[in-house]
């Protein structure tokens, strides 16, 4: 991150470049693989604490890059979304999931009501207040959240390599789609390795389409993005492909 853009902790909540005067606002639900001491390890091993089932590995570097790049502001989680999976609704049964992948987690385990509000009003509620907030201080903002996901998934090797992703509202990945070969050579692929029929859409549905708000969720496979270089790089990437598909999005708006 650029030693002059600024940086905000409040609690679960980190606000990057807060007042960034771009039209983008950036987010990164999966930022950190943290959990704090009053969930005690949710009772996992070490590996499992810092593997991909706790946080999107690369996604906050490359969302840094992007905020400094476009001096846009950049809303994170600073709590593993094995605590809370930012981008769920507190009533979906993955917010807090008792298993990720093939990971078990002891400590998600049969939680009463009364724990799972405990954790929505400690994680969940903090950070969607943050991001509206941030979103309501632009005149015309773009949502756009920055993900990245494993080569491979339950054994299964993924050929994707850019997922562009969306919801109803596909204005934004269109544009990215029709115009992925003028920045890059990689494979990219509408809705991949996810969709919105798998519920990853949540950030995207409750804070831009209610508003009519442009937006895209972007999905980079971690091993393009596993070393500081590579993640400036895909930074620079995306950086230059989110400003030319918003210009041309917001025309046909």
């Amino acid at each position: 991150m650029s030693k002059n853009i600024s940086s905000q902790t409040d609690g679960p909540v980190q606000i990057v470049n807060a007042t960034g005067p771009a039209a983008a606002v950036l987010v990164c639900e999966h930022a950190s693989h943290d959990i704090p001491a009053v969930y005690n390890g949710l009772g996992l091993a070490e590996a499992d604490r810092r593997s991909h089932a706790a946080w999107d590995p690369g996604a906050m570097a490359v969302a840094e890059g992007i905020s400094a790049r476009l001096n846009a502001p950049l809303v994170a989680s600073r709590v593993s979304r094995l605590v809370y999976d930012c981008n769920r609704p507190p009533e979906a049964p993955d917010a807090m999931p008792a298993k990720s992948e093939r990971i078990e987690v002891p400590g998600n385990r049969d939680l009463s009501v009364a724990e799972r509000h405990a954790r929505v009003a400690a994680i969940y509620t903090p950070f969607a207040d943050t991001l509206t907030k941030t979103i309501a201080a632009k005149p015309a903002p773009v949502i756009v959240t920055i993900h990245s996901f494993t080569p491979i998934y339950k054994g299964q090797p993924r050929a994707v390599e850019i997922g562009i992703l969306h919801d109803s509202d596909s204005r934004l990945a269109d544009t990215m789609l029709q115009t992925a070969s003028d920045y890059c050579d990689n494979l990219v692929e509408r809705n991949a390795p996810y969709g919105p029929e798998d519920g990853v859409t949540h950030t995207l549905r409750a804070h831009a389409l209610p508003h009519g708000h442009l937006n895209v969720m972007i999905e980079i496979r971690n091993d393009l993005i596993a070393t500081p270089q590579q993640q400036t790089d895909m930074a620079a990437l995306l950086s230059d492909w989110l400003t030319g598909a918003i210009a041309i999005a917001e025309d046909k708006s």
